[in-house]
């Protein structure tokens, strides 16, 4: 009797072991886990003050575009042609209606001074969009226009209009104009020096004198009614700045 009654307790006391067990196992699993610990950002480098974006440089004001509008009524006014690189100053530029070298243009030259053909068949006033031409004799009546042959690239050309505005033009090419052919003319007189129906969108000059010499030393000894040689030397320019009267 007392040994089945300590077997019982034994049984009895397993048990409850085993049952404790069990719970103390089911509590260590639902225990939350701990939080992972909070890691510090990484330091930053060391601080770098950047430039501000620059801004693009300003459009420089247009010369041209600012420059005030040409008189019209400077086309039948006298203005004064300078060229420094041949040592040409304040040549007095005479206009009248009609084309290049024609006889009235002629007559014009013949007194020492340059002429401007205006209207259909010639060209436009100083610093007007268009073609401004001018023509002086190089050998005659003093050949103030001697020396153009000379001209390059890049020279300067100041026109000065009758209402006291300097117009600075640069020469931008060399063309040579024969009398006896009407397509060089037409280039010639072109409001696009060159371009015959081209349209104009800048102000240009034509300074044309005789290339005698030139003509004589090939043997061509040609000669319009006013005595002109075959060809002409033509410096052509663009306008690059205006000044207003002081």
């Amino acid at each position: 009797m007392i040994r089945a009654r300590t077997l019982l307790l034994t049984v009895v006391a397993a048990a409850l072991a085993a049952l404790m067990g069990c719970s103390a196992l089911g509590s260590r699993e639902a225990a939350p886990s701990p939080a992972p610990e909070a890691t510090s950002p990484a330091p930053a480098g060391p601080s770098v003050n950047l430039p501000p974006p620059s801004s693009p440089p300003a459009t420089p004001a247009d010369p041209v575009a600012m420059a005030p509008t040409p008189d019209p009524a400077d086309r039948t006014r006298p203005s004064r042609l300078s060229l420094p690189s041949i040592g040409v100053e304040d040549l007095r530029v005479v206009p009248y209606e009609g084309t290049t070298d024609d006889t009235p243009g002629t007559r014009i030259q013949d007194r020492g001074v340059a002429a401007s053909p205006q209207g259909a068949g010639g060209g436009v006033g100083p610093g007007e969009v268009g073609n401004f031409l001018v023509t002086a004799h190089r050998l005659s009546a003093g050949g103030p226009l001697r020396d153009l042959p000379a001209m390059e690239v890049g020279d300067r050309v100041i026109v000065r209009a009758a209402d006291g505005t300097a117009y600075e033009y640069e020469i931008v090419e060399t063309r040579q104009t024969s009398f006896r052919s009407e397509r060089s003319l037409a280039e010639q007189r072109a409001a696009v020096p060159g371009e015959p129906g081209a349209k104009p969108t800048k102000a240009m000059i034509t300074i044309s004198t005789c290339a005698t010499p030139e003509d004589d030393a090939a043997g061509n000894y040609w000669r319009d009614e006013n005595g002109n040689p075959e060809h002409r030397i033509d410096k052509i320019g663009v306008l690059t700045s205006a000044r207003p009267p002081a």
